[in-house]
């Protein structure tokens, strides 16, 4: 029985091990995960989309073989749920690390819905090892030559490592 495409929004600014976790649980849920890189033009991401877009190709592409689980790798400069329904995606997931994420999803899932009642908001809880990741804090990490392999796929930790060699 064919499942639904769902749509996972973000900037991925680098993936990390938190982004797996909500891609290896999408995956059991949909036959098509888009994982949309968001492009905001007030923001100066760390990593470029074309590489943003490799990482997520090279960790999540894996990931999704595994599950039987097409993966597809967009960019979005508009609405998510625009993009959401350009990409033929029904659902829209959102990963939940604790109840601050919460409060904030469920307003924007609710602003989703408002705009457009056919694509619907799944959350997926994060891991307790995901728990406390975040972009931000990896990129800080880094920045500082720490260590982040713990937070973000090998050829990630490289990627970041390579990125602030020198300075």
């Amino acid at each position: 029985m064919p499942r639904s495409a769902a749509f996972y929004p973000g900037s991925f600014d680098p993936v990390t091990n938190g982004h797996l976790d909500v891609i290896r649980q999408a995956c059991r849920f949909v036959d098509r995960l888009v994982i949309a890189i968001g492009l905001h033009p007030g923001k100066t991401p760390l990593f470029s989309v074309e590489e943003r877009a490799a990482m997520l190709q090279e960790v999540c592409g894996p990931v999704g073989a595994a599950a039987g689980c097409t993966i597809d790798i967009v960019t979005f400069d508009d609405l998510a749920v625009t993009a959401a329904r350009r990409a033929g995606a029904s659902i829209m997931v959102r990963g939940l690390r604790d109840g601050t994420d919460l409060n904030y999803e469920m307003q924007m899932a609710g602003m989703n819905d408002a705009m457009a009642p056919d694509i619907g908001t799944i959350f997926l809880p994060a891991s307790t090892a995901a728990r406390p990741i975040t972009a931000t804090l990896v990129r800080q990490i880094a920045s500082m030559k720490g260590d982040v392999s713990s937070f973000v796929p090998a050829s990630v930790a490289e990627r970041l490592k390579a990125k602030f060699a020198g300075g």
